[in-house]
């Protein structure tokens, strides 16, 4: 079985770290896994997103066409990707960056996610990438909330930057119990 997910948004929301710690949790699953980033010349506040693909097979091709997760951080990145959801696939928006009158596709979940009120909250205006993935924890099942908070704390302390976790946690847990109407 192969998901394939794209995480989307500004240059700085964190989207492409967003991407690795998916890669990085399905790798600790034993998956076979690809990551490829696109972003535009000014990374901070361009365009960015990446393709993941999580697999049990072996991956030919690193690009995603029919998406099983789209992660959007801004309202660009759901006019851009919203279209390339397979029926039945998982849209995780930011609340806080899109249209709250939006109408989606009737043929997708929706999931809204104020990720910028609450990084605001916990004072981490840097972690609404990482309270994005606590609600895909929580409410889809190809990770558990274990699996993937260890992924995020241990990526941070392979980059020397292990400072960051205990607001990391924060910001997962508030994901994770976001209460989600949809």
């Amino acid at each position: 079985m192969t998901t394939e997910i794209i995480c989307a948004g500004f240059g700085g929301q964190g989207v492409l770290t967003m991407g690795l710690i998916l890669a990085k949790a399905g790798y600790h699953q034993g998956k076979n896994i690809t990551w490829y980033p696109s972003y535009g010349a000014e990374m901070r506040g361009g365009t960015a997103n990446c393709n993941v693909k999580l697999s049990d097979e072996e991956i030919g091709n690193p690009y995603c066409s029919s998406l099983d997760i789209l992660v959007a951080m801004n309202e660009p990145s759901v006019d851009r990707f919203e279209s390339m959801l397979a029926p039945g696939g998982v849209l995780v928006y930011n609340q806080d960056m899109v249209d709250t009158k939006r109408e989606f596709r009737k043929d997708i979940r929706v999931l809204p996610v104020p990720a910028n009120t609450l990084s605001l909250e916990l004072q981490n205006p840097q972690g609404a990438n990482i309270i994005a993935l606590g609600a895909i924890a929580k409410n889809l099942s190809i990770f558990s909330g274990d699996e993937l908070k260890e992924a995020v704390c241990s990526f941070f302390e392979e980059k020397g930057k292990e400072k960051y976790n205990d607001k990391n946690r924060q910001s997962f847990d508030a994901g994770y119990h976001v209460e989600i109407l949809s």
